[in-house]
C-alpha cells in the first residue's frame, strides 16, 4: 500500500483517482466517512493506492 485518502463524493479528484499512472498501480475505491441516514449512503469515498514492488 502506498497511501490511503478519503475524499467527499462530490470532490473526488478524478484525474488522480481515475487517471493513467506511469507504472503498474492498483486503486481500490470504496465507501467511507460518515453514513448519511437520510440518503442511506456514505458521504465519502476511501481510496487505497498501491504500486507494484516486484518485477513485472
Amino acid at each position: 500500500m502506498t497511501r490511503v485518502e478519503q475524499y467527499p463524493k462530490s470532490e473526488i479528484p478524478n484525474e488522480i483517482v481515475y487517471g493513467h499512472p506511469d507504472r503498474p498501480e492498483l486503486r481500490l475505491i470504496t465507501c467511507g466517512g460518515t453514513f448519511d441516514e437520510g440518503i442511506r449512503h456514505y458521504r465519502d469515498n476511501l481510496v487505497v493506492y498501491a504500486t507494484l514492488i516486484g518485477p513485472t
